[in-house]
Parts: structure tokens; sequence; C-alpha cells
């Protein structure tokens, strides 16, 4: 036992911390210690701001204000980061420029000119991919997984949890550029495999399992170029199964190796035997050639374009190719539907869009705009992190759960992290459905740029669509 009022094992501090804790109390009952407390915090903001007010300006603490709203604190982190570590900057999740998006449209929802669907009537959200192939693939709603790969990006765990989750809500995955987990092929057979400019890749037996292929050649985060993977070098399980021998570099290519000796067209016919007829497409960046890529596309014969826009996100790139290159991902989309209708094409060849795209409003009026479906990325990390993210934060973004080689990321809860996005999914879909009732249809498909408008005439003229303070 320790001396008399000392708490049993208790430090030798103790002894008249407990003394003082227990004055500091009895001020406070008598509110002697809240008046010291409000008047040392007087004193020290009057200091302060006659600080403020009074020195000169460059000596002034608001010179940082004033010099931080120009370029924003956001280039000073990244200017800052690239002065300390003398690297090429990566920056996770994509650019943080505000891009111009569907914020400008609205639904024009049935009253008495038209009147809207019942409540109750069944809305039809399943689409087909790929109508030509052999063997299209049909997923329940009109909302995929995007590519994120394994290794390269993600964690087994969330790669898993990403499969199994859009399975239960009837859907398809993507692969990503990384390795075909067993396990990711277990969960989701409608699994979307990505094949990629890569020293990997185009193992017969993982594409025998694809529900639909998509020829990787560029995507909004990144556009097309390569690099090596460096930190497979250190990751002997990751390495091997990638495929990549020891002391050789994992590499992916800004163009493609198989596309050397072949031309695409062939590339797509080979595909398309190897997997049995499933939908073979090409995934692209967006750019001034947009139709130029397009028509080179549809030359070598693809079930499937599939554009990601320059608001799409990746593990990590330079913040150069986030900010300053590519279409954003609206600009992207009304040129394309354009052009494949001008090609006649629109009811063979199947579009699916990406980038910059978060709520079931994003994701109807991308559909109304004449893609058939989209696909999602940034907003699925997040849904499986649901519950989640006190596992890493305050110290650690949540991020640290899902990506490969994070400090938390075996710690991600794979079922409940597939159940909060079937969740997601379902209410996404729902949302849809309503909105569908409400422009008086049944079906998701019919939805088109006749049921929108805009807000200003820059969206309306991009859209074809009228503009809302006019009468239509």
């Amino acid at each position: 036992m320790g001396r008399k009022g000392e708490l049993p094992g208790a430090r030798p501090w103790a002894a008249w911390l407990w003394p003082m804790a227990a004055g500091a109390a009895a001020l406070a009952g008598r509110g002697l210690l809240g008046a010291w407390i409000r008047d040392g915090l007087q004193e020290v903001v009057r200091t302060f701001m006659m600080r403020l007010e009074s020195d000169p300006y460059r000596e002034n603490l608001w010179e940082l204000v004033s010099a931080t709203r120009r370029p924003g604190p956001q280039v000073i982190l990244e200017n800052g980061l690239r002065a300390e570590h003398g690297v090429l900057l990566q920056r996770p999740l994509g650019s943080p420029r505000r891009w111009p998006n569907l914020e400008a449209l609205v639904f024009d929802g049935a009253q008495l000119a038209r009147r809207p669907a019942s409540y109750d009537v069944p809305v039809d959200m399943a689409v087909t991919l790929g109508p030509q192939a052999q063997r299209p693939l049909r997923v329940d709603i009109p909302i995929l997984i995007s590519g994120m790969a394994y290794g390269l990006a993600l964690s087994r765990r969330a790669k898993v949890a990403l499969a199994r989750g859009a399975a239960l809500a009837g859907t398809a995955s993507n692969s990503g550029e990384g390795p075909v987990l067993p396990l990711e092929r277990q969960a989701n057979t409608k699994l979307i495999m990505q094949y990629p400019r890569a020293s990997w890749g185009g193992d017969p037996e993982a594409l025998g399992h694809a529900a639909m292929v998509e020829i990787h050649f560029g995507q909004g985060a990144s556009t097309g170029v390569g690099g090596e993977v460096v930190g497979v070098r250190s990751n002997r399980r990751l390495r091997r199964e990638l495929g990549v021998a020891p002391g050789q570099p994992a590499v992916i290519y800004s163009r493609h190796e198989a596309l050397k000796s072949r031309s695409l067209g062939d590339l797509v016919e080979e595909l398309r035997a190897e997997t049995k007829g499933v939908p073979i497409g090409v995934k692209l960046a967006p750019g001034r050639r947009l139709e130029e890529d397009l028509d080179a596309s549809l030359s070598a014969g693809v079930d499937v374009i599939v554009l990601d826009g320059a608001q799409a996100a990746t593990k990590g790139s330079a913040p150069i190719l986030q900010d300053d290159f590519g279409l954003p991902t609206l600009y992207a989309l009304v040129r394309a539907v354009r052009h494949l209708e001008v090609r006649g094409v629109r009811d063979r060849v199947s579009l699916i869009v990406g980038g910059g795209l978060y709520t079931p409003g994003d994701f109807l009026k991308v559909l109304a705009l004449g893609a058939d479906a989209v696909y999602i990325g940034t907003v699925a990390l997040f849904v499986i992190c649901q519950g989640q993210v006190f596992k890493a934060l305050p110290w650690e973004p949540p991020t640290q759960l899902v990506f490969f080689g994070g400090h938390q990321e075996h710690e991600l809860d794979v079922d409940e992290g597939a159940h909060r996005l079937a969740n997601y999914l379902r209410a996404a879909a729902w949302e849809i459905a309503l909105a569908v009732r409400a422009l008086g249809k049944t079906s998701v498909r019919d939805v088109s740029q006749e049921d929108l408008m805009a807000l200003d005439e820059l969206t309306a003229r991009l859209c074809g669509v009228p503009v809302a303070y006019e009468r239509l």
C-alpha cells in the first residue's frame, strides 16, 4: 500500500498532482478558474489584435493570409513537398481543380403537361453492355465499379470487398491493371478484366473468367503515361503474382507492347476468341483528338468504349497530369455521343463514362446525355470504409485502410465493406428509379437529353438542351 492519501501504484508525482487537481476543481466550483481563463484569453486576443493592427505589413502575420490566398494552400503545400523531398510528386485521388461539371443541368419533372409514373410501378434499371457481342454483359443497375489495381493501388481486402459488394448489387467490378485475384474472381462473376499496358497481364487462364475485357490505353488522372512500379521490387509476393522475375522491373508501358507486331483489330479478335465472345472494349483518356481515337477504336471492331474524364482519380499521379491535361468528363461525353451517332453505331457500341461522378443525380444526368453506364471509383472506396474510418483517423487518412501497403490495410473488414457498398449501390439505384418515375418513365434507358434543361447558356449549347429561363 502507498502512503496515506496516495492511490495504489501511483507514481511519486501523484502526491502533489492530486492536491493541485482538487484545488483546481474547488476553484472551478466557485467560478474563479473560469473567470481566470476568460481573463487570460481576453488578454491574449487583445495583444494579438493590437499587434495585427499595428505591425508594418512586411512584419505582419496577415501577410501570410494575403499571400496564401493567391496560390492557395494546396499549391503552397505541394510546392513545400517538392522542396522537401525533391522527387516526382504523386498526388492521390485526383485533382482538386473545379472542372466544368453537371451542376448546371436539371431535370424537367412531369406533372400535368406530361404525367409522372405511378409511385409503385417497377422501373427497369438493367443495362446490356456490348449488345452485339456473342456473350453480352448484362448488369442489374447501370453503376459499375471502376478499374483499381490490386498491388499497384489497392489492398487484397479492398479489392475483394469491392467485387463482393458489386456482386450483391447485381453489377460488375473491374480488375484494374494489377494481377487478378482468385478471390476477386470468385466474389463476382461479372468481373471486367483490364488488359494493361504492362509487362504482365493477358493471362489466358484469367481471361477465361472475364465477363468483359477492357484494353487500357489511358485514364483521366494519368493520361497514357507509363513508368516502373517501384514498390514491386521489395514485395516478393506481389512480384510473383505479377509474374515479374527477380531483379526485373515491373513496368507499365506508355504504349501496348502487344501492338508492336499486330493491329488493334487483331488484338480485339484474339481477345474475343480467347474469351469466347465477351464484349471487348477500350479505355481512353479523352483529349482534343477524341474523335480520331474513337474512329480507331470503331475500326478495330470494339463492343464498348470507356471514357475516363479529367476529373478521374488514381492512387497517385503527378499533379500536372491531373490538373492540366485532358477533357472534362462532361465535354468528353457529349462529343463522344455525337460522334458515335454520326457514325451510326449507338445501338451497337456501348459507352461507359467515369470521372468525377459522385451522386445518383450525376449518374442519371450522364445516362440521359447518352452513356449506357457509369464507372465510380473514389466514391466506392469511401463507401467500403463507412463505419471503419476511425481505424485510421485521426492520425492517418482513411485511404490507409484500402491502399496496398497502407498502415491499416489489414484492419479493413471485408464483409462489412462489401455490405456497405451493396447498400450504397442499391440506395443509389432506388434514387435513380424515383427520378425516372418523376420524369414519367419506367425504364432508365428511356431517359434522354429531352428530360434535361440547363441553367446557363454555355451548358445548354454544349449539351444540346433548352436553357431553363426561356420557354421550352
